[in-house]
């Protein structure tokens, strides 16, 4: 069985300058998460697992 994965290779990523700042990318992520545990909190109080107050005590 061959694992090569070569091909998936990005080459947008070989131009380090063509990519965005690091505290634009970390920002991005910080907001993604957010966003998710938002939605996961919304579930789980859906589900009666977990109050409103405790789904935002972070």
């Amino acid at each position: 069985m061959n694992l090569d994965i070569t091909w998936l290779e990005d080459a947008s990523l070989e131009d380090a300058d063509a990519l965005l700042p690091p505290e634009v990318i970390a920002q991005e992520i910080v907001e993604d998460l957010e966003a998710a545990l938002r939605e996961f909190a919304a579930i789980a109080e859906a589900l009666g697992t977990v109050t409103k107050a405790e789904a935002t005590d972070g």
